[in-house]
C-alpha cells in the first residue's frame, strides 16, 4: 500500500505545472469568447447592413407607387422628387441630423433637444456606439439615415402634380436635417417620450406619421389640383400605370423586413423572425381589410384599396412589430386595410383636400392606429399604455405639423409654391424638366 501511495505521489503534476494548465485553459477559454463576441459582432453588423440595404430600395417602391398613381404628364417630375429626396436625406442626415437625433440623453432626464456636433466621427471607443453597440458607428449611421429619406418621401406623393421643385427640395431640406431627427429623439434617441415610456417600436409614428403630418400640412397650404373638385364633387385623375404602382407596393413590401427585421438592432433569430412574421403577416391581411373596405365603400373590387390595403397593414404593425403575435398582427393589418380607405374617402370626400396617392391616409392614419395598437395589444397593453401612446402622438403629431405648415406657408408667402396653371395643365414634365417619362406616340 505504501509503495502504491509513493508511486501516485510521483506522477501526481506540481503545484506549478497545475498553474501553468490552468492558464493555458483560461487563455484558451478567453480567445474562444473573443473569437464568438466577433462572430456575434460580424453578424449582426451584417445584417444591419443588409437591412439598410432593404429600407434603401423601399425608395424605389415610392417612386414607382407614386408614379404609377399619377398622370403620365408628370412621371419624370415624380421621379426627379424621389431621387433628390435620397440625396438630400442622406446628406443633410450625416451633416446635421444624426447627431440631433443621437446628442447623447441621459436616461431619465426627460429631454427634448440636444446636439452632438457636425458631420459623422468615430467614437473615441472606437468604431462602436454608445447607442448601438452591437454594430460599427458606421452601420448604425447607415441604417439610420434610411430612415430619415423614407420620413421625407412620404410627403412626395400628397404634393404631387401641382408644387414647385424649388419649394419641395427646401422643405425636404428642413424637414429631414431638423425636424424629423429632433422628434426622433424623443424616444429613439432617450428623450423625454422615453422616459415615459411611449412605445414605437419601428416607426409608426416617428416615421410614416411625422411624414404624414408633414403630407397633411403641405395639401392644406398648396391646395387641390385644377379639376379635381367640381361642384363640390371628387374627379378622379387616372394613373399612369397600375403595374408600376403594384410593383412599388411589393418593392415597400419587401423592403418592411429590413424596415422592421432591421429595428431588432441585432441578428437575434428569434426576435427577428417574429418581427419579420407579425410584418407580413400584417401587411397580408391588409390587403383582405383594403379589399373588404372597397367592396363595401365603392360597391367593386378596388384594386388601388388593396394595394394601399397592403402598405396600411404593414404601417399599422411597426409601432409594435416585436410584441405581436400572428394573430393580434392579423387584426392589426385587417383594421388598417379597412381604415386606409375610410380615412381617404372622408379626406376627399369630406375635408375636399387633394392627396394624388393616399400617402396621408396610409401613412398618417395608419401610423397613428399603428401606434395606439401597441396600448391595445402589446406586452404592456393597458389604460396607462394607451394614454401614453396617445401622448406620444400628440407630441409628435403636434410639433411635425406646426412646423410644416410653417414651413409651406412661408415659402407660399415669401415665392410660391405652386406652379402656373399652365404648367399644371400642360404637365411638370415638359415645364419644369424638359422631357417626358413616356415617349410612346400613336397616329391615327
Amino acid at each position: 500500500m505504501t509503495e502504491m501511495i509513493t508511486d501516485s505521489l510521483a506522477v501526481s503534476p506540481s503545484p506549478v505545472a497545475l498553474a501553468d494548465s490552468l492558464q493555458v485553459v483560461m487563455t484558451k477559454l478567453a480567445e474562444t469568447n473573443a473569437a464568438v463576441d466577433n462572430a456575434l459582432f460580424t453578424t449582426n453588423n451584417l445584417w444591419m447592413m443588409i437591412a439598410a440595404a432593404l429600407v434603401f430600395i423601399m425608395h424605389l417602391g415610392f417612386a414607382s407607387v407614386e408614379t404609377g398613381f399619377t398622370q403620365a404628364k408628370n412621371t419624370v417630375n415624380i421621379l426627379f422628387k424621389n431621387s433628390v429626396t435620397v440625396a438630400i436625406g442622406i446628406l443633410s442626415y450625416a451633416f446635421v441630423g444624426f447627431n440631433l437625433m443621437y446628442p447623447g440623453f441621459e436616461a431619465g432626464s426627460y429631454s427634448w433637444f440636444g446636439f452632438a456636433g457636425f458631420g459623422l466621427t468615430v467614437p473615441d471607443g472606437g468604431l462602436t456606439s454608445a447607442y448601438n453597440p452591437g454594430y460599427t458607428y458606421w452601420t448604425d449611421f447607415l441604417f439610420q439615415g434610411m430612415f430619415a429619406a423614407t420620413c421625407a418621401t412620404i410627403v412626395s406623393g400628397a404634393v404631387a402634380e401641382r408644387i414647385k421643385i424649388s419649394a419641395y427640395i427646401i422643405f425636404t431640406a428642413i424637414y429631414v436635417s431638423l425636424v424629423y431627427p429632433i422628434i426622433g429623439s424623443w424616444k429613439w434617441g432617450y428623450g423625454f417620450l422615453n422616459d415615459m415610456g411611449f412605445y414605437d417600436f419601428a416607426g409608426s409614428t416617428l416615421v410614416h406619421s411625422v411624414g404624414g403630418w408633414g403630407a397633411l400640412a403641405g395639401i392644406i397650404v398648396l391646395g387641390s389640383r385644377l379639376g379635381k373638385f367640381v361642384d363640390g364633387k371628387s374627379q378622379d385623375f387616372p394613373g399612369s400605370s397600375v403595374p408600376l404602382a403594384t410593383i412599388g407596393v411589393f418593392l415597400l413590401w419587401l423592403g418592411w423586413f429590413g424596415f422592421n427585421g432591421g429595428s431588432v438592432l441585432s441578428a437575434d433569430p428569434g426576435l427577428v423572425s417574429l418581427v419579420l412574421v407579425t410584418t407580413t403577416i400584417a401587411g397580408a391581411a391588409g390587403a383582405i381589410g383594403g379589399l373588404i373596405g372597397g367592396m363595401l365603400v365603392f360597391k367593386r373590387i378596388d384594386f388601388g384599396m388593396v394595394l394601399n390595403g397592403i402598405l396600411a397593414g404593414l404601417v399599422g404593425i411597426t409601432a409594435g412589430a416585436d410584441q405581436m403575435g400572428p394573430l393580434d398582427a392579423t387584426i392589426i393589418g385587417i383594421l388598417a386595410g379597412v381604415l386606409v380607405v375610410l380615412s381617404a374617402v372622408f379626406i376627399d370626400r369630406v375635408l375636399k383636400l387633394d392627396d394624388p396617392v393616399g400617402a396621408v391616409s396610409v401613412h398618417l392614419t395608419c401610423g397613428i392606429f399603428g401606434t395606439l395598437a401597441v396600448g391595445i395589444f402589446g406586452a404592456k397593453a393597458g389604460f396607462d399604455q394607451f394614454i401614453t401612446q396617445l401622448i406620444g402622438i400628440a407630441a409628435c403629431g403636434g410639433a411635425a405639423f406646426i412646423v410644416a405648415f410653417a414651413i409651406f406657408k412661408i415659402s407660399d408667402l415669401i415665392y410660391g409654391i405652386r406652379v402656373s396653371g399652365d404648367h399644371e395643365k400642360k404637365g411638370m414634365d415638359s415645364h419644369e424638366h424638359g422631357i417626358r417619362g413616356y415617349t410612346i406616340t400613336y397616329e391615327d
